[in-house]
């Protein structure tokens, strides 16, 4: 197959425009797009395209997209602040965009070879284009490519900036795409635009809303795990993840039958078995997990185009006696943490600094749910070919994704298909794999009758945490302890002790250097802690004299004390206080 490009620049004139505070989605998104690399917060998809459309129908259907929605039109310029942090929306009401065009010939163009060949082709392009960064403060939010066989349509590869529109608005657009290439005319958007959700959520129920979603988090951040996988096996940051993509019919009945029996939604059922295996994995019940673009389960946001993605933080605890009882314990975990999604990412950022500060241990997202099922049209599914086995493992390639575990629900009816994202220091490829194939074995089950969850090993072949060498469960959270005796050591520049007496880890601090305190020594613990899951800081510092020069092991009894504390900053705590 062989191709050439060229780039079709098309005017639009939407009938709004405007400006305005940034949606608490908006803001978030952009601290993300700020701070991590485009391919990991960019969305490529291939979107359907309606038989006989020709690129002048595309290309139209394209602009009335965009004047459609005030979203796809939205920019958002430099703030006045030191970092040029955006403060504001802005919605244009004319301007440009640009469609790449590639037209293709080869077997694929021509329909010899199936579908195959050009799909292919789709998905390297959605993979190039991806990478490549939004300018934020020029819209539109999607950039689009064509691929074209003379004048007729092959394919639309688009790349969706998050800051404009998530999976659910996403999902919309498609449809939208979809009606306006057939021809069809559209009806007026109802849905609340962009400035309007803005002007909600700063009004006074909107900010009382925020808030409550605030002391959610800190309820759970200061009283649950900050890591969930902690093992010897863990030795740094995710470098990388292996994914899967499981489909089966099969599982997609059982699903069905376990929701007829229990009375809960396929999404509960899925989240709770998740659950089960991520706590027999961690070998460990209680489990902090991240749901995805949680907003979307409030009715009055079911079709706004824009970005709703900000996390429901779920606290469960999976210390049920079957599957059962753990999926009723999911239902009342997602509500409290759907309910309280609404969030002022600053904040939350704040209170997860100041919560490491005095805990002494980082939030780790580790386990991330993600349920797509909603949000992708069966349209795009059913153009996939058909499984060829059931149930059907297809591997894709590895990807930068900062997530221990991740479950992407991308359908439930007809057939279940789900993506598994997973660490290799927590899942090997084989393990993934077997995973994977742990969903519709305990579906399978659980279709006929509740299952002990003691069953699981034996029904999955999932094995648990290997903790070798010396640990400690300590607030929660497990706790290597000569790995803090290395990090403390590593990053105080000095001789080191740490000591695990009567609960609290103690650090016995040698040093010369007269500006080396107890808070000191905490905010540089602290800091090195990204990405060392299985890491907490010293409750307690214990600052000795010595002198510069000396050589070999410190003799603590001789040397005098100069300095002794907890090192947490009465600032933060101040921060941290309860009301009143």
């Amino acid at each position: 197959m062989t191709e050439t490009s060229r780039r079709i620049t098309v005017r639009y004139a939407g009938a709004s425009s405007g400006f305005g505070p940034l949606t608490l989605g908006q803001d978030n998104m952009i601290r993300c797009i700020r701070r991590d690399r485009p391919e990991q917060i960019n969305k490529e998809s291939v979107w359907p395209v309606p038989d006989g459309t020709t690129l002048p129908g595309a290309l139209d259907a394209l602009r009335r997209l965009v004047e459609r929605h005030e979203s796809l039109r939205t920019a958002f310029p430099p703030g006045p602040g030191p970092d040029a942090f955006p403060e504001r929306q802005l919605v244009g009401g004319e301007g440009e965009f640009t469609v790449t065009v590639r037209a293709v010939d080869g077997p694929a163009a021509d329909g010899a070879g199936g579908p195959a060949g050009i799909d292919a082709f789709a998905d390297e392009v959605g993979r190039a284009d991806v990478a490549v960064p939004f300018d934020l403060a020029a819209g539109p939010r999607l950039r689009f490519t064509l691929l074209t066989d003379h004048d007729r349509v092959l394919r639309l590869v688009v790349v969706v900036c998050h800051a404009g529109a998530d999976g659910a608005a996403t999902a919309l657009l498609i449809q939208d795409w979809l009606d306006l290439a057939a021809g069809k005319e559209l009806p007026p958007v109802t849905a609340r635009t962009p400035l309007e959700v803005a002007a909600l959520e700063q009004s006074d129920q909107g900010r009382r809303k925020a808030a409550a979603a605030l002391r959610h988090w800190r309820k759970v951040l200061t009283t649950a795990p900050q890591a969930v996988f902690a093992d010897s096996g863990i030795t740094g940051p995710p470098n990388g993840v292996a994914a899967v993509v499981l489909r089966s019919r099969t599982a997609a009945a059982d699903l069905a039958a376990t929701s007829r029996r229990t009375g809960a939604s396929p999404s509960v059922v899925l989240l709770a078995v998740f659950a089960a295996l991520v706590a027999r994995r961690a070998d460990r019940t209680d489990l902090v997990l991240s749901a995805l673009s949680a907003n979307r389960q409030r009715a009055v946001m079911a079709d706004h185009i824009g970005t709703l993605a900000q996390d429901a933080l779920l606290a469960l605890d999976t210390d049920a006696g079957d599957l059962d009882e753990l999926i009723g314990r999911a239902k009342a975990a997602s509500l409290a943490g759907y309910w309280h999604s609404t969030l002022q990412a600053g904040k939350v950022w704040q209170l997860i600094e100041d919560i490491a500060h005095l805990r002494g241990s980082r939030f780790a997202r580790q386990v991330v749910v993600n349920d797509l099922s909603l949000t992708i049209p069966e349209a795009m599914s059913d153009a996939r070919p058909a499984p060829t086995s059931d149930p059907e493992l297809t591997w894709l390639p590895d990807q930068p994704v900062a997530v221990r575990a991740m479950f992407n629900i991308l359908r439930t009816s007809g057939s279940l298909e789900f993506a598994l994202v997973a660490c290799p220091q927590v899942l090997d490829r084989e393990q993934t794999g077997r995973f994977a194939l742990a969903v519709p074995a305990v579906l399978e089950a659980a279709a006929r009758g509740p299952v002990p969850l003691a069953e699981l090993p034996a029904l999955t072949g999932l094995g648990g945490a290997v903790r070798a060498g010396e640990w400690r469960r300590i607030e929660g959270s497990w706790v290597d302890l000569d790995a803090v005796r290395a990090l403390v050591a590593d990053v105080l520049g000095a001789a080191t002790r740490v000591e695990f007496d009567d609960g609290r880890l103690v650090a016995r601090i040698a040093t010369a250097d007269p500006g080396l305190t107890p808070l000191v020594a905490h905010r540089t613990v602290i800091g090195a802690l990204p990405g060392r899951d299985t890491v907490m800081a010293p409750h307690h510092y214990v600052v000795h004299a010595a002198a510069a020069d000396r050589a070999g092991p410190p003799p603590w009894g001789e040397l005098p004390v100069v300095a002794e504390g907890a090192g947490r900053s009465p600032e933060v705590e101040g921060r941290l206080a309860p009301p009143g």
